[in-house]
């Protein structure tokens, strides 16, 4: 049984350890690795666009994405380990982007609009694609996190609420572009 959990979600738990990798290299390093998130709108903030997840501003901002992760990522991963390893990748650039191109011209870090973009790609796919399976893992979502859509008010300045808003619109991007593809392949 514990074989079978590790197996199925090692890309959950790669994407943790990755995350906690750079953490402690962050914290040793008095969290210097921000200037390595998007800048919006400059060129040096261009390299934040696929690193900006990994990096936090603190413990305490990796803890808060990190529970979050796992169960939104493991529901995202519930469908294929292939479909969860592209839904990640778009999600993490269509997010970055957006937050370069339109977000306010500050560092922006942290994991958060994954979490946010796992939570479009799962309400996502309820709407765009209407299996059973989907609708229900919509609910279990929104049951556990439904508060979270409050993230996308800019209600601190201190918090990018533009990787949340964002990445909840790139989880839906991902999941049009996903279901395009996949008729577009089938047809």
């Amino acid at each position: 049984m514990m074989k079978f959990i590790t197996e199925k979600f090692q890309p959950i738990v790669m994407l943790v350890v990755a995350i906690w990798i750079v953490e402690i290299v962050n914290f040793f390093l008095g969290h210097s690795l921000s200037k390595w998130g998007i800048l919006p709108r400059s060129i040096t903030g261009l390299i934040g666009i696929p690193l900006a997840p990994f990096i936090h501003a603190g413990f305490w901002h990796t803890v808060s994405n990190t529970i979050p992760i796992i169960i939104l990522g493991g529901l995202t991963l519930a469908s294929s380990e292939k479909r969860f390893w592209s839904s990640t990748i778009g999600a993490i650039l269509f997010t970055g982007i957006f937050v370069w191109l339109f977000a306010r011209s500050s560092y922006h870090v942290g994991a958060s609009g994954l979490v946010f973009a796992y939570f479009g790609i799962l309400m996502g796919r309820a709407f765009i694609e209407r299996s059973i399976m989907s609708v229900i893992v919509a609910v279990v979502t929104v049951t556990l996190y439904g508060g979270l859509l409050w993230g996308v008010l800019p209600i601190r300045s201190f918090v990018s609420f533009e990787s949340h808003l964002f990445g909840l619109i790139a989880g839906v991007v991902v999941v049009w572009f996903d279901n395009k593809i996949g008729k577009a392949q089938r047809g």
